[in-house]
């Protein structure tokens, strides 16, 4: 029997809202598990193509897959085709993290998960949440759209986990549930979070939601939710970094202008001369910058800028379009795409959570000893 045969890898299912920081945990966790002498590998998810998700977790040396044109509980034999094919890497914990505005991942994804108890273990449900996202959707002023996903995500979460903590270390939890403080920059709490999931003491999927998949098509129909890629040969050569900053300033300002709110705003450039990837998840945020900063310049940048808005698809469209061409050179391969998600239609959806026994198995501590789960 072969190893891919033999082994019954753990799948993490990191949910969250957009922007609480769920890929960055994820790529944070891999590095922890490879200093265990475990292999890791991850899925990621969208309602488009073209992640810039995935291209950040090659560039980290994760095997990463995607499961993209909906969220896993529509496309989850995708899911399951994608997790079939990390197999190959033999990883002992597959990651797979839906879509930010995903909900009802306890029936539509655990739940067939655990159907498959054979040939998987699967760990509980971790909801991400990034505390000033927290602050402002838990308001009596929150979007209500918004919200909705929030409140959804929270209510079926076997774990809790707040992010960013090198940056909110004092922020308050949320009323009336257990939250852990998580760093992925730092590693605060990363392998205590590592621990409690891979533990086996956690019954995952445990809460089926009872939900209303006309409000919930209603919410994700206020999105836009555009992608675009193309090649950038600027005038003269320049530096990532000075094609990433100004054109996700000068979007940034479009789009407040407009009075369209941002939700997450990513983009990715690669050069011959290096990497950058930055993001923001407000409108005037300061961004957060990963990569090489100090590359050198180069005459060649592949841009992919992944962006979710409250507002109108053709509008942020033509915004977006718009600022492409204020860029100081030529723009070729262009592939701009955006829309307001579909109305969701999960694939499998189980009426209760399935109960999951005979957890046991080894995996490595912090330590590099042995932990029972």
């Amino acid at each position: 029997m072969s190893d891919k045969q033999e082994k019954r890898p753990y799948i993490v299912v990191v949910g969250g809202f957009l922007g609480s920081g769920k890929t960055t945990l994820i790529l944070s966790a891999a590095r922890l598990l490879e200093q265990r002498g475990l292999r890791s590998a991850v899925v990621l998810n969208d309602q488009g193509v073209e992640l810039v998700d995935t291209r950040h977790a090659g560039m980290q040396g994760v095997p990463a897959r995607e499961v993209t044109g909906g969220c896993f509980c529509c496309r989850f034999s995708g899911l399951m085709t994608e997790i079939e094919a990390l197999r190959d890497f033999s990883p002992d914990v597959i990651f797979t993290e839906p879509v930010g505005s995903c909900t009802d991942i306890s029936a539509t994804v655990l739940g067939p998960l655990k159907e498959d108890f054979e040939h998987y273990r699967v760990a509980p449900f971790t909801v991400l949440v990034d505390p000033a996202r927290a602050a402002a959707l838990l308001g009596d002023d929150a979007d209500r759209d918004l919200a909705f996903f929030f409140e959804k995500q929270l209510q079926e979460a076997d774990v809790v986990c707040m992010s960013k903590a090198d940056v909110y270390p004092d922020a308050p939890g949320i009323p009336g549930m257990e939250v852990h403080h998580v760093s992925a920059v730092t590693g605060e709490g990363v392998a205590e979070w590592l621990d409690e999931i891979l533990g086996g003491t956690l019954e995952p999927g445990r809460t089926i939601l009872d939900i209303d998949y006309a409000r919930y098509a209603e919410a994700e129909a206020a999105l836009a939710w555009l992608n675009l890629s193309f090649v950038f040969e600027p005038a003269s050569p320049i530096a990532p970094a000075l094609v990433v900053g100004p054109f996700l300033d000068g979007l940034d300002q479009a789009l407040t202008a407009a009075g369209i709110q941002v939700v997450h705003l990513k983009i990715f450039c690669n050069s011959a001369a290096g990497w950058l990837k930055a993001a923001i998840c407000a409108n005037g945020e300061e961004p957060k910058v990963e990569g090489q900063l100090d590359a050198s310049p180069a005459n060649r940048h592949e841009l992919l800028l992944n962006l979710r808005a409250k507002g109108d698809p053709d509008e942020v469209r033509q915004i977006v379009a718009g600022q492409m061409l204020l860029l100081d050179g030529n723009a070729s391969d262009v592939r701009l795409d955006c829309f307001s998600p579909a109305p969701p239609k999960p694939e499998r959806r189980v009426a209760r959570a399935p109960a999951v026994t005979g957890i046991i198995s080894e995996v490595g501590s912090p330590s590099g000893s042995s932990t029972p789960v």
